[in-house]
């Protein structure tokens, strides 16, 4: 009895329609590949099928080629325009291709065709606010959860919103919103930790980072923000070992390798600090943020050739001084500047400019007329600088120049290193009209030794570890001396009990510049200050000044556990041995002031 063959058949669909019916059924059986080949054939058979189109697009965009899916989601809407999900899906895709501008106008497409659908709402808002457009982003979220009101990712996602717009205490009640319709949202616990820290409750954000942790181990963003908070709470020890819980698992993180770096630099861990700072930099190499912190410990270790270049990323961060522009070349000391004039302009604080401006008679020596360019205050005692033509205040518009440089970039243009700092000092000078008005004012001077103090710095100041109350530096005072305050800026306490102290002569009040300050500095045979800025005037004047240094100064100009000073012959450096302590740094100086003096 014969045996029957098998017949060989032609398995190719004949019309797109069977083709796309029989990729549907492979599909649904989860042959994901097999359904692709047939999309494909659906799509030979007939190039403008949108079903078929649509189909594959959403094939391969569960399968990770968001390219391609956004390729035939742009042909399929170009087919039949009026399907909100054909508009929506190429939104998605767009967005993995980091296309976000097409992506929302996909989703804004969506909307205009279904204006209830809530997905691309949600996705608009996402967008919007990768955009940096946090306002728009906000009405999003808010019609989503109109739309939907137990849609806890669009009540977190509000709560972003609101948070960089500076809205805290709406953000974190957004954010408990969320928390309550979904009890294990680990994101958002991380997220309010995040605004908590923001609002100054480090303690509180601590808890929610370690419950978004016990929701999801491997959450390295928590374990990140985590070691944010411990910094926040000073403890960078623990801080570091967070970090490297969130390194070991997510070994490309170049924000976590940031700030471990800022928590080794804190722990004085500075080569280390140094170490992961240019990790991060493999990663990333554009991170201005972690070159700017490396040019601190680079500087703080004396590593000038690298330090200053590292430096000079410093205008990459956003930060409004940066924001100073000129259209005339910029000059690093890669030209002449015989007969040409050059702008030179402050940056940063009052001291930078005034530890700086040694250099104007440098750039004059290379045959420059010299415009200086500086804070209103500095004008008066920096017109007399040598080398300068002029000066001129920020708030005024700067003469015709041909060329700029601001004052923190010419260390680097004239190559500087230790041995070569200029310290042609003094290189500021006392207007000795100013010294006679003050000389009268304080009266005639006695056997004793005249002592200027100043004890805290600018307010303004996060974190200010470098200021301390007057009420400790009294501890300084005796009758062997005469005291006087040049003191500027003052704390309500402080100023009360100034004014009970008349042991304790009053000049700061009475300073209107930094020419006045020369003057006061003249008439008095040391100062002794925290490190703000009138600890550099005394410097540039060569007079005697002793400056006490919080132990984390994190100020590469003092460089580590010198006792002298590279910028200031004339400076003698104070620090604190353990962290806050102040009582000791007093009762050395104290001691050593007596020595010298008493």
């Amino acid at each position: 009895m014969p045996v029957n063959q098998p017949t060989i058949r032609d398995s190719r669909p004949a019309t797109a329609a069977q083709a796309l019916q029989q990729a549907l059924a492979a599909y649904q059986r989860g042959e994901h590949a097999e359904a692709a080949r047939l999309g494909r054939v659906a799509l030979e058979l007939k190039g403008d099928y949108f079903e078929a189109l649509y189909f594959s697009a959403i094939i391969a965009g569960q399968s990770g080629r968001a390219d391609e899916a956004a390729e035939l989601l742009e042909k399929a809407v170009r087919c039949n325009p009026n399907v909100a999900d054909a508009h929506y899906n190429r939104g998605v895709a767009l967005g993995e291709l980091e296309r976000r501008g097409e992506a929302l106008e996909s989703y804004e497409r969506a909307i205009a065709l279904k204006p209830d659908h809530v997905d691309a709402h949600y996705n608009r808002g996402v967008t919007l606010r990768e955009l940096d457009r946090p306002a728009d982003a906000l009405a999003s979220f808010e019609r989503v959860i109109a739309l939907s009101p137990r849609h806890a990712e669009a009540h977190n996602n509000r709560a972003v919103a609101l948070a960089q717009l500076q809205r805290y205490e709406e953000a974190l009640q957004a954010y408990e919103r969320a928390i309550a319709l979904k009890h294990d949202y680990a994101e958002a616990h991380n997220n309010r930790g995040v605004a908590l820290v923001q609002v100054g409750r480090t303690t509180e954000a601590m808890a929610d980072f370690e419950r978004a942790i016990a929701l999801k181990a491997d959450y390295a963003q928590a374990w990140n923000n985590r070691g944010l908070a411990f910094e926040e709470l000073e403890r960078p020890v623990d801080a570091i070992a967070s970090y490297e819980r969130a390194l070991a698992l997510q070994p490309s993180y170049p924000e976590a390798l940031y700030n471990r770096g800022n928590a080794l630099r804190s722990a004085y861990r500075h080569r280390d600090a140094i170490a992961s700072y240019e990790r991060a930099l493999t990663l990333e190499p554009g991170y201005a943020a972690a070159h700017w912190n490396l040019a601190d410990c680079l500087l703080l270790l004396g590593d000038f050739h690298r330090g200053w270049q590292e430096y000079e990323w410093r205008w990459k961060l956003d930060r409004p001084d940066a924001a100073q522009r000129f259209e005339e070349p910029p000059w690093l000391g890669d030209s002449s500047l015989e007969g040409r004039t050059i702008l030179l302009y402050s940056e940063l604080g009052f001291g930078d400019t005034l530890l700086f401006c040694r250099y104007a008679k440098r750039v004059a020596s290379l045959g420059a007329k010299v415009v200086l360019h500086v804070q209103p205050p500095l004008v008066p005692l920096l017109a007399q600088l040598e080398g300068v033509t002029h000066a001129v205040a920020q708030n005024s518009p700067p003469p015709p120049f041909d060329c700029h440089s601001p004052l923190m970039s010419l260390p680097l243009a004239f190559k500087t290193d230790l041995p070569t700092i200029p310290a042609d000092i003094p290189y500021l000078r006392s207007d000795p009209a100013r010294v006679e008005g003050w000389r009268q004012r304080l009266g005639e001077k006695t056997a004793r030794p005249r002592i200027g103090l100043v004890w805290s710095g600018s307010r303004k100041l996060r974190n200010d570890r470098r200021s301390m109350s007057l009420a400790r530096v009294l501890e300084l005072t005796g009758d062997w001396a005469e005291w006087v305050s040049l003191q500027t800026d003052m704390l309500e306490s402080d100023i009360e009990l100034l004014a009970s102290r008349p042991d304790l002569r009053d000049l700061g009040t009475a300073l209107t510049d930094f020419a006045d300050t020369a003057a006061a500095i003249e008439l008095i045979d040391v100062l002794v200050t925290v490190d703000t800025s009138i600890a550099h005037v005394a410097g540039a004047m060569g007079k005697p000044v002793w400056i006490m240094l919080p132990r984390s100064a994190h100020d590469w100009r003092w460089m580590l556990d010198r006792e002298d000073s590279a910028w200031y012959p004339t400076a003698r450096l104070f620090r604190q041995t353990v962290d806050g302590d102040w009582a000791n740094v007093i009762a050395r100086v104290r001691a050593e002031l007596i020595r010298v003096f008493g």
